[in-house]
């Protein structure tokens, strides 16, 4: 791993997990959505939480967040291919057009594409480059705040050197060899100079600008934005005229929502609306994408500390009934450490299954014949979480089936994370539940299951993974990289340091009305394919 993180890094970095679910509604999906835009309609969403501080890289949403707000006003020198629904995205050209390494590993050089603008019409070139990574990596420049820095440290904390070489060429130098910089560099998003300099970065959050799809109009912080086609998009001008992201936490409220029309799509619908939905006439769409939901159990200590106890629980668990029966069809059973559509998955890892007889029998080779007490703490809701509390106690009934008597404890999601990025447990237990994303972004790997993670992990090391890591880190040939990551995540499904549980499929409800999304097997999306009316 090339970056450096710190722990108020991490925090930001971990809250790329996040969503609050329950409840449900009755009444009708409304066909017409709320009005009209320019060009197809208003498009407006109802997210799952809070929305993010729309200053480029700070968010505080999570990658909820930065899909329906910051990747819709802001762009990076790269970005996620998003068009297809088959395949986990790769990086393509966004700002760059291309971009080449030299034989140190080291030192990169970016083609920058020419003729795009910002939204407020200031000419995007290498000069804007400079000034963005100057505000976000050196603190002497005025422009430049502790959040901003700590923020940008995740994806642009291994850059050491950076430099202007032409109008259209720039070239970044990082501290060791980082064969995911291109990844990275689509969330190190680049602002126009012109409002930074206008408004200062204070109250650039106010009124913010990017070349991005969607440019800003207005907002109610954290509750709400409205955002406006942005014509003079490089890429052709979004088919809705207007973007409305509104926060909805509570499933009964968005699923009220969808049914009256004051929103036309809603992000994580409860599983248990979704047939009510569909016949109401709403479309449920769903793709496999990177995402885990696990508990992390504590390896340092008391029962877990044996790898036996822990494949115990992972043989206990009925993951087909959790995702079948509990989410309804939005969840695929995870047999192993790595999520399914991603580079590092392979089917012949599948290692675990619903079989209480063998847990039962690990567990009396391990010395607890007759089982053991153990604790875990839970969040309510909170990214990705899907629904948690009904998730655990699930597991509970499970591993009680076999003698593991789980204590449920329950916090907010912030302080859960909160507490694990300074390597705590909130509650005292011996394990949390949560979900992550492991390779939509390469650099967030090494927090989960490096042994030098500030990060709570259980206490998990094991130098293999570590030497994986660092090669896969070091080469920019994804070829290679795949197969570090494969023998990496094998080695995590049989250390199980984790009780693997699901990985969600990204449910998302649309009312009739809504047309061209492409669902991509991604945290991510690309607005601009979707129309709203005739």
């Amino acid at each position: 791993m090339t970056h450096h993180h710190p722990r108020t890094t991490v925090l930001a970095a971990a809250a790329a997990l996040l969503l609050t679910v329950s409840g449900c509604s009755a009444g009708a999906v409304a066909g017409s959505g709320t009005g009209s835009g320019s060009r197809g309609g208003t498009l407006v969403i109802g997210a799952t939480g809070k929305l993010p501080n729309p200053d480029t890289v700070i968010g505080g949403a999570g990658f909820e967040g930065k899909r329906l707000v910051s990747f819709q006003l802001y762009e990076g020198l790269t970005r996620y291919d998003l068009s297809r629904t088959d395949t986990a995205p790769t990086v393509t050209g966004a700002l760059a057009t291309s971009w080449k390494v030299a034989p140190d590993k080291r030192t990169w050089t970016f083609t920058l594409r020419k003729g795009v603008t910002f939204q407020d019409g200031t000419p995007f070139d290498a000069d804007a480059v400079i000034f963005n990574l100057d505000r976000y990596l050196d603190k002497r420049n005025e422009h430049y705040t502790e959040a901003i820095g700590a923020a940008a440290a995740e994806y642009a904390g291994g850059i050491t050197k950076y430099r202007k070489l032409g109008a259209d060429r720039v070239e970044l130098v990082t501290a060791a060899p980082n064969g995911h910089f291109p990844e990275d560099l689509a969330h190190v998003l680049i602002a126009s100079p012109t409002a930074i300099r206008a408004t200062g970065s204070a109250k650039f959050s106010e009124k913010p600008v990017g070349t991005g799809p969607f440019a800003f109009v207005s907002q109610r912080a954290g509750e709400q934005i409205d955002l406006v086609a942005n014509k003079s998009y490089w890429r052709g001008a979004p088919k809705v005229g207007k973007l409305v992201v509104k926060a909805l936490p509570d499933a009964a409220a968005r699923t009220a929502a969808l049914r009256s029309g004051s929103v036309n799509w809603i992000e994580y619908p409860n599983p248990d609306d979704i047939a009510s939905l569909k016949a109401d006439g709403a479309k449920v769409v769903t793709n496999s994408y990177d995402h885990l939901w696990y508990w992390i159990l504590d390896t340092k200590k008391g029962p877990w500390k044996d790898r036996r106890v822990r494949a115990a629980a992972n043989w206990a668990v009925n993951r087909e009934a959790i995702a079948e029966k509990l989410l309804h069809g939005t969840a695929d059973p995870a047999l192993q450490a790595a999520p399914r559509s991603t580079l590092a998955y392979d089917k012949s890892l599948d290692l675990y299954g619903h079989d209480p007889a063998k847990a039962r029998k690990l567990l009396a080779e391990a010395g607890y014949p007759k089982g053991f007490r153990t604790s875990v703490t839970v969040p309510t809701g909170g990214s990705g979480n899907l629904l948690p509390v009904p998730i655990a106690q699930a597991l509970q009934r499970d591993l009680a089936a076999v003698g593991i008597k789980a204590e449920i404890r329950t916090t907010d999601w912030s302080t859960l994370i909160s507490a694990e990025a300074k390597g705590k447990v909130a509650l005292g237990s011996d394990a949390i539940a949560q979900s992550t994303t492991l390779f939509q972004s390469e650099a967030l790997l090494p927090l989960f299951i490096g042994s030098k993670s500030p990060f709570w992990t259980g206490g998990y090391a094991n130098p293999a993974v570590d030497k994986l890591l660092a090669s896969a880190a070091a080469t920019p040939d994804r070829t290679a990289r795949q197969a570090d990551y494969r023998a990496a995540l094998g080695h995590v499904t049989r250390d199980a340091p984790w009780l693997f549980v699901v990985n969600d499929r990204n449910p998302r409800a649309l009312a009739p009305t809504v047309r061209g999304l492409v669902q991509p097997q991604s945290w991510f999306l690309d607005l601009t394919t979707v129309r709203v009316g005739g």
